[in-house]
């Protein structure tokens, strides 16, 4: 009888559970799209001020650090080198900036980079906690030859009373025999300082910068005398606000095949031994001078960046040395480089993965200009202008107040991180890039 009894009670409470499972259920999925609701209104506000909420937008082709750190530009700046910067008598820098031109011609990096310095949040206000000390000396300012180019006999002796003056006040570049110091050396041949080659190479670099590390815009693959020193491949300076003029180079209507403004000689003068542009450029003027596909002009003025910005093709081939800033110019507009100049060596290639957006002939294969770039045009032409037109390509190439991640002067930061990283390792040796 208790048993019978029992029976009944249970099931009621059975059908009692039933029917609370049957009411969950009801209300799960309300429940459950209220509260995805919820979340996607959150989310998608893009009026709500709290940074949990805010899209993380990764820019491409960094490298994996950066993109983990883009969300927060202090923590990018946090894993770079912490940088000291002399504050040297004005007669080392600012005096210079008396002329205008000493912040804007193609040399003016030395002067981008310490204004940047001054401004980065990893710039060490106490020497003892830097990683590198940076001597902002301006050498590159100096017009006062007939030609209106930079004179550079004053530039050993400036930078050398420099040095003297840091090594007397602070005990940082007699420790380290200044292989933890930095220089900026933007000239044609680097830290040799001449225009000429045989000259800069007779000079050399001087004995108190070989064991530091040097800016610089030039660099070859083979081995050379004025790339001795450790150093940074930099590239040359070009105003960045190039950049905010032509901000969409891939929308320009490109009519000019084939572009070229600037020094070509008819009758190449012997200087020393040697030709202007390995009479390269005389070459070029030459044959193709009269080739309606061809803008060719010999100087620079007029409307050189419009027609720049119009064109497929733009020629860099060597002047004295391999580099200009056409390159720069070139990859900001858009204009696929065309590199004319054995064995040149070019900055940032891990970022700007030169292969990829320009073309490079041989000094020798000039007269087969035209040929060459037909084969390009008709093969792989739009590969390279989608490669060349990301924008973070041209960013790394020019140098940006206050600095900006991946620019010119953020790269510099990131190869001395880089070099910083290897000299824990083992020491530094000489004449290396720090990449």
């Amino acid at each position: 009888m208790p048993r019978s009894r029992a029976q009944p009670r249970h099931h009621h409470c059975h059908q009692h559970l039933s029917q609370k499972v049957l009411h969950l259920r009801k209300y799960y999925k309300w429940i459950l799209w209220f509260a995805l609701s919820i979340y996607l209104f959150v989310s998608t506000t893009s009026s709500s001020s709290s940074p949990l909420f805010l899209p993380l937008r990764l820019k491409p082709n960094l490298p994996a650090r950066a993109l983990i750190e883009a969300r927060n530009p202090s923590s990018s700046s946090s894993s770079l080198p912490k940088v000291y910067v002399y504050d040297l008598p004005s007669r080392y820098n600012k005096d210079w900036l008396s002329n205008s031109r000493c912040s804007s011609h193609l040399f003016a990096s030395e002067v981008a980079i310490h204004e940047a310095l001054l401004r980065y949040p990893g710039r060490a206000a106490d020497p003892d906690k830097a990683d590198f000390f940076f001597l902002p000396v301006y050498v590159s300012c100096n017009f006062s030859t007939p030609n209106g180019f930079p004179s550079l006999h004053h530039a050993r002796p400036l930078l050398s009373s420099a040095v003297d003056f840091v090594s007397a006040r602070f005990p940082f570049w007699n420790r380290s025999r200044g292989r933890d110091h930095v220089f900026v050396a933007s000239h044609d041949y680097g830290a040799c300082f001449h225009a000429m080659e045989d000259v800069a190479i007779a000079d050399g670099i001087p004995d108190f910068m070989r064991r530091s590390i040097i800016l610089q815009t030039f660099g070859v693959r083979s081995s050379h005398p004025c790339q001795e020193a450790e150093h940074v491949l930099i590239p040359p300076y070009v105003q960045p606000q190039i950049e905010d003029e032509w901000s969409v180079p891939e929308k320009m209507r490109r009519d000019i095949f084939v572009f070229f403004r600037g020094k070509m000689e008819v009758h190449p003068k012997n200087v020393s031994g040697r030709f202007y542009s390995k009479r390269v450029r005389t070459e070029i003027l030459r044959r193709y001078g009269g080739n309606p596909r061809f803008r060719l002009e010999r100087k620079r003025s007029g409307d050189y960046r419009a027609e720049m910005a119009r064109s497929v093709f733009c020629l860099c081939p060597l002047g004295w040395a391999p580099w200009s800033p056409r390159l720069v110019e070139a990859v900001v507009l858009g204009c696929v480089p065309v590199v004319v100049a054995d064995g040149i060596r070019l900055p940032f290639p891990e970022t700007v993965r030169w292969p990829e957006i320009s073309v490079t002939v041989a000094e020798a294969d000039v007269g087969r200009l035209e040929t060459i770039l037909d084969h390009v045009a008709a093969t792989n032409l739009s590969v390279i202008q989608r490669n060349l037109w990301e924008p973070t390509r041209r960013r790394a190439l020019l140098f940006h107040l206050p600095m900006a991640e991946g620019d010119a002067t953020w790269h510099v930061l990131r190869a001395l991180e880089g070099m910083r990283h290897r000299s824990q390792l083992g020491p530094r040796g000489t004449g290396r890039e720090a990449v």
